[in-house]
């Protein structure tokens, strides 16, 4: 299942057309991420601090489908959807609220690997890969 995170967009986002501007989809992919950790039970700032664990990202992609505006509600979803030792796949889904339903934005994904502080690759530490599989087999 998806952890769900909502947004407004703010003027500042927006580009010179009154649209996201393009890049700002990534920040709330980021966003959707950190939230997902935080729903685990975890602080991704803390996993770098206490573990040594960061996960930079070495892949993106992203695929619009509709314009977001300024003061737009967003939720943006996010769920893993592989796991190995040291590399998370997430997918993202952005949609904007609407009364008559929510209507889909962009589908994005990151691909992330795991290193310590001098950007060594190592394996995800064991507490939080057990907790991110556990979200791929409710799904």
């Amino acid at each position: 299942m998806p952890i769900r995170t909502t947004l407004r967009v703010r003027y500042a986002e927006t580009d010179q057309m009154g649209v996201v501007y393009y890049a700002n989809y990534f920040v709330w992919c980021e966003i959707g991420r950190v939230e997902f950790f935080r729903q685990l039970g975890y602080d991704y700032k803390q996993m770098e601090i206490d573990d040594d664990c960061h996960l930079p990202v070495v892949e993106s992609h992203c695929r619009y489908r509709a314009p977001a505006r300024y003061d737009d509600e967003v939720v943006i979803e996010t769920r893993v959807t592989a796991v190995r030792s040291s590399l998370i796949k997430f997918a993202y889904r952005i949609l904007r609220l609407n009364l008559d339903g929510d209507q889909l934005l962009a589908e994005a994904e990151t691909v992330h690997v795991t290193v310590n502080k001098s950007m060594q690759r190592r394996s995800l530490p064991e507490k939080y890969l057990l907790a991110i599989r556990a979200t791929i087999e409710q799904a």
